[in-house]
């Protein structure tokens, strides 16, 4: 096999396993969190019929490709995959260890086509502006539903079965348009169309990815989500969960540019956090302290991206 080839493969392995661990446990972190008491194999079960679906819809409508027309301005590297390319999902996996919030759409698209850099940063810090207004906007709005929330946390009631489906079906429509967004940071190091032989085997690979992590219960990535407040209520995870899937909807129909959908997901909890802190009258200024730490992670990832960038268009002549 030739060595491209390996590189190919390798690279796609390790972008799946590094998305999955970043970016899918951002966006699947509060389903985590409030079904903490439910086997890990049932919400693998759950989410993973959902990847299924979407990637094989993807396949049908885009003639062959499942990342959902997203790679159209990041044409296959001349030459084939690289070993530069395979270092970014590898720095990808060795940040994420150390519960680092890095973009895999700078980390991992950057390098295929650094002057798309531009374009990415400006979708992705709209998205971060607008969830950030809209999590402080929504939860001031309704301050009666966040002051029964904060009281009745923990009790029955939030535990309902009616709470619970809602929140399924939050997350249901949530990780549909994380994955139409996100799936071209994985399938970037496969050719832009794959035949169905090609498909099963690489949905095979993310299922066992994604199985990996629900036993693991989130990793170090995870942290992040619990350490703001209720996200372990499954009422909030249900609102987190489909105001986030709407800013995604929202920025998927803008264009096809891929986006950082951890930043989207960084300003939604900074915005909530700091809404229910000013409600509650709560310490800001360690609710500060914990958001720019988030952002500073978010912006650290984001200086990795461009030095690997630059070095791909250093060692490629360019």
């Amino acid at each position: 096999m030739p060595l491209t080839e390996v590189l190919m493969l390798l690279g796609f392995a390790l972008a799946a396993y590094s998305v999955v661990s970043n970016d899918s446990i951002q966006t699947l972190g509060t389903f985590l969190s409030s079904n903490a008491d439910r086997p890990w194999w049932l919400l693998w079960l759950f989410t993973g019929s959902i990847l299924v679906v979407v990637a094989v819809w993807g396949w049908v409508v885009n003639d062959g490709d499942p990342a959902h027309g997203r790679l159209a301005a990041f044409p296959p590297p001349e030459g084939g995959v690289n070993w530069l390319h395979v270092l970014a999902p590898f720095t990808l996996l060795v940040l994420t260890r150390f519960g680092v919030p890095v973009s895999t759409t700078f980390l991992v698209l950057s390098v295929f086509a650094p002057g798309n850099i531009e374009n990415m940063l400006f979708k992705s810090l709209a998205g971060y502006a607008v969830a950030f207004v809209v999590a402080i906007g929504l939860y001031f709005a309704v301050r009666r539903l966040n002051d029964y929330l904060l009281r009745t946390a923990g009790s029955d009631e939030a535990q309902g079965l009616r709470w619970v489906v809602l929140q399924w079906l939050a997350t249901a429509f949530l990780w549909s348009q994380w994955l139409i967004q996100d799936l071209a940071n994985i399938f970037v190091f496969l050719p832009r169309t794959i035949d169905f032989t090609a498909l099963l085997g690489a949905l095979a690979l993310l299922l066992v990815m994604q199985g990996i992590i629900y036993y693991q219960r989130g990793g170090q990535i995870q942290r992040i989500v619990t350490s703001k407040t209720l996200t372990t209520d499954v009422r909030s995870a249900t609102i987190i969960d489909f105001i986030f899937g709407l800013i995604l909807l929202v920025f998927k129909e803008w264009s096809n540019m891929p986006m950082s959908t951890t930043w989207v997901f960084l300003g939604l909890l900074a915005g909530r956090e700091i809404a229910m802190r000013v409600q509650s009258g709560g310490d800001l200024k360690a609710a500060g302290k914990l958001i720019g730490s988030d952002a500073f992670k978010a912006f650290a990832g984001l200086v990795v991206s461009v030095i690997l960038a630059v070095a791909g268009i250093y060692f490629a002549g360019g």
